[in-house]
């Protein structure tokens, strides 16, 4: 049995007590009205923010009541951006570990369906480690609330005054609507939350079963899970991300935001591997095991990459106006963390991971998986900011707070389930195999 370390316990508290307090404190000092939403960019602004001020005064008298409008929707959209930059990070972050978990239970779900022989060693730690899909999904859903209730604005379509002028939100409505929105999220995740359970629930009562029928009943849910995953992970990802800019949209979208999850997912089960192999635990599980994991890791990049390559691609050489802005806006704003991001998902895996022997060193997979993650926090952190707080962004206290907290509270949930069963399947068909497995 894995025992809890307090060290880690302790970690994982103090990692969310430290992002509580600066969550609280970025929606603190997020603006309340528009003259503070202006101050706040002037002092941003090199210190010419006097001279804007005095300019923006002196042109005030001659403006028409056109431009005065055209200003005072203006000043009112860079309000919401602003106010919207503690509700963005905090979102990113929460839907990063939650995609985390689902990448986790679909990598599962595979195995179980594809009865490979080598991977049962790893189901404790995959189960452990999609136990944060219940309250990560929650929290999630929590937030999808909060916009559908109209509390932040990262979700422009919900704002009736802005659908009422929008003619292409307009002719969405039947889709984007927070009814509908909201029943799709609770179908989604209860969908994902009961496969969990009741896999879980099966792989369990197999250790203590004198047949292998929990197995089998395990193998046809799986099976039929990934059908119902394979829908719900693509709405969902029109849903919950590329719907903050309901003017784009990509046939590739389902399938890009899926490789990024899947990548994530299977790099923490070869960290938290890695982690519990150093404490004495999963004694088993030997470098042939790692060695997969980590030629997963490699192969699912070089897959993200060719989806990114090929949205970026065929978007870019057509031209088509309301389908480029998605990357005009990117590039021009978000220079650093978008061509950065390909840099960490793509060049840093080919560079660490392409060496096999490389694949079978401990330190050289964590590495690895540190930098992927990071590139993936930033490819979800690129899909949602230009949209919600466009080029009112920069890396501070909401996002780095974001990221401990719910880093913090990965760890505790995660860890805390790892050591309520034995690490290791008693009764699985394959455990033998997987027990012997080298490559």
């Amino acid at each position: 049995m894995y025992t809890f370390s307090n060290r880690l316990k302790i970690g994982s508290i103090i990692l969310m007590a430290v992002g509580l307090l600066g969550i609280i404190g970025g929606f603190v000092m997020a603006p309340s009205t528009v003259e503070e939403a202006k101050a706040m960019v002037a002092s941003h602004d090199d210190g010419h923010g006097e001279e804007a001020a005095h300019a923006e005064s002196s042109d005030h008298g001659a403006a028409t009541a056109h431009e005065e409008g055209h200003d005072a929707s203006h000043d009112e959209h860079l309000l919401h951006q602003l106010q919207n930059k503690p509700w963005a990070a905090l979102y990113v972050a929460a839907f990063f570990f939650m995609m985390i978990s689902l990448g986790v239970l679909a990598f599962y779900a595979i195995q179980r369906a594809a009865q490979a022989g080598w991977s049962p060693l790893l189901f404790r730690v995959m189960e452990g480690i999609t136990a944060y899909l219940v309250p990560g999904g929650i929290v999630v859903f929590v937030i999808l609330l909060l916009s559908a209730l109209h509390m932040n604005h990262l979700f422009v379509w919900m704002d009736a005054d802005i659908v009422a002028h929008d003619e292409i939100i307009q002719a969405k409505s039947g889709y984007l609507n927070p009814t509908f929105f909201l029943i799709r999220a609770v179908i989604f995740l209860g969908g994902w939350i009961a496969y969990r359970e009741y896999s879980r629930k099966l792989s369990l009562r197999q250790d203590e079963s004198t047949d292998d029928s929990n197995f089998k009943l395990n193998f046809r849910i799986s099976a039929g899970f990934l059908v119902f995953y394979l829908i719900s992970e693509s709405i969902m990802s029109w849903d919950w991300i590329m719907s903050v800019d309901p003017h784009w949209f990509s046939t590739l979208f389902g399938w890009y935001i899926f490789a990024s999850m899947f990548v994530s997912g299977i790099t923490v089960i070869a960290l938290v591997t890695i982690y519990l192999k150093s404490k004495g635990y999963l004694k088993d599980v030997n470098d042939s095991h790692l060695h997969d994991l980590a030629k997963f890791m490699f192969g699912i990049s070089i897959f993200w990459t060719y989806l990114w390559f090929s949205q970026f691609m065929l978007i870019w050489y057509s031209n088509i106006p309301e389908e480029v802005t998605y990357y005009v806006t990117r590039i021009e704003d978000y220079k650093l963390p978008f061509f950065g991001m390909v840099a960490m998902n793509f060049l840093f895996p080919i560079l660490l991971l392409m060496n096999s022997d490389f694949k079978r060193v401990n330190w050289f997979v964590v590495m690895a998986g540190v930098v992927i993650l990071a590139g993936h926090y930033m490819d979800i952190f690129n899909a949602i900011m230009p949209a919600t707080v466009g080029d009112q962004w920069y890396i501070g206290i909401p996002e780095i707070s974001a990221i401990l907290f719910f880093a913090g509270f990965f760890i505790y949930w995660v860890f805390r389930a790892l050591s309520k069963v034995p690490l290791q399947p008693k009764r699985n068909p394959f455990i033998e195999e997987s027990k012997h497995f080298h490559y």
